[in-house]
């Protein structure tokens, strides 16, 4: 159920800038998650969809890329994909290692639609 509890706070977060913008509606959300949540983003998208009916977000859509994360080994300097949160390094072993890009969840850009009041 985590994917069901980062749907809410992405929601949370769309909601409020929405309410911000005085939005009528959100047409879609893009963000990323790093592969080493080990999150599906298809799952992320199911939950955001339901927990968005009946809201200015009905009907968004949820544009999720899975951003590969890379790590650097402080021991042996060999860069490497880490296999989840764990930092082991396939050369010499090591648990001493750097995560290289961003870790977790983040939204990029929402698209919403106002009432012109022109």
């Amino acid at each position: 159920m985590h994917e069901s509890s980062l749907a809410r706070q992405i929601l949370s977060a769309v909601l409020a800038r929405a309410g911000r913008e005085r939005a009528i509606a959100v047409r879609s959300v893009r963000g990323w998650i790093a592969e080493t949540e080990a999150l599906s983003a298809e799952s992320v998208g199911f939950h955001f969809a339901a927990l968005a009916a009946g809201t200015v977000a009905a009907g968004a859509r949820l544009e999720i890329e899975v951003r590969r994360i890379d790590a650097r080994c402080l021991a042996c300097t060999a860069t490497y994909r880490p296999d989840h949160h764990l930092v082991l390094c396939p050369a010499c072993g090591s648990t001493d290692g750097e995560l290289l890009d961003d870790t977790g969840i983040g939204i990029d850009a929402i698209e919403i639609s106002v009432e012109d009041l022109a």
